[in-house]
């Protein structure tokens, strides 16, 4: 039986349609989820995190190849299908709630087709831990800017943020005739491992929050760009004002500056200006 014949069939007999709200599109490319497995290089000694299980066809390739497997599932109408057709596997942990607002369990692996609503803040989550290797599908659009390079129109904040916290690369392109419904958009299959960041920042919440300031104003000169940034926080506007010039990048454009210049001027503020109290330390 082909996993669509299958898909169709499970949701018709438990009386389960697919949720437009939450982004349900279920996987039936049965050779897609095996090279997804394959992708993860799974161990007996792994704790694979799946976020968004649907039906349970990754969970059960997932669950032949790892030691244990956490399924996260926001669904509740989905619970009965998982319990029931997984019930045969002892490694198999079934978790309700929104992986967005429960905490994370130990996990040294991740993989998952997510839904693709959440991919942003998944992935500012995902970056908080330390995990072995990533096999996520996600739209394309959304996937390019992960790995984008400065000055495209992909690059931004995300890319400067994945680029810090870990490796990333696109895996291989994913049609919308493997979901059903069909998404109606393309997906691409990602690679990721956390990894120790490849610059040096001096405060890491500083550096965040000058990458989400600045990339609002991404076409704009990095001086113009600080003048807002800077704006309303500073204790003393004189000595700020005279201290921002000696910054560097300020005639750069934004999205012209590379992850490491994000890192450079951050350290450049908090050596010149938060260390000197212009600024507050809890500006973050």
């Amino acid at each position: 039986m082909s996993l669509l014949h299958e898909t169709k069939e499970l949701l018709h007999r438990y009386g389960v349609k697919p949720r437009k709200k939450l982004g349900q599109s279920f996987v039936t490319d049965r050779a897609l989820l095996e090279r997804m497995v394959a992708h993860a290089d799974l161990k007996q000694r792994d704790i694979v995190l799946e976020i968004g299980a649907g039906l349970g066809f990754l969970t059960e390739l997932l669950a032949k190849n790892a030691g244990r497997v956490i399924a996260i599932e926001v669904d509740s109408k989905l619970l009965k299908i998982l319990s029931d057709r997984l019930s045969t596997f002892k490694n198999v942990e079934i978790v309700y709630g929104d992986i967005l607002k429960i905490a994370f369990p130990k996990f040294t692996k991740v993989v998952s087709n997510p839904p693709y609503a959440i991919s942003s803040p998944l992935i500012f989550r995902l970056l908080e831990k330390k995990f072995d290797r990533g096999i996520l599908t996600f739209q394309e659009e959304f996937a390019r800017r992960l790995v984008a390079q400065k000055g495209t129109n992909e690059y931004g904040r995300l890319t400067v943020m994945v680029y810090y916290y870990a490796e990333a690369e696109l895996l291989e392109p994913v049609s919308e005739d493997s979901f059903y419904p069909s998404p109606n958009v393309a997906s691409i299959v990602v690679y990721l491992k956390t990894r120790n960041p490849p610059f040096r920042v001096l405060d890491e919440g500083l550096f965040s929050a000058l990458v989400r300031a600045l990339f609002t104003q991404r076409n704009r000169k990095v001086k113009k760009a600080l003048d807002v940034f800077f704006r309303g926080i500073a204790r003393a506007d004189r000595h700020v004002k005279e201290l921002v010039e000696k910054l560097p990048f300020l005639e750069s454009r934004v999205e012209q500056l590379a992850p490491e210049d994000f890192g450079v001027l951050s350290n450049a503020i908090y050596e010149n200006l938060i260390t000197k109290e212009w600024l507050p330390h809890h500006l973050v």
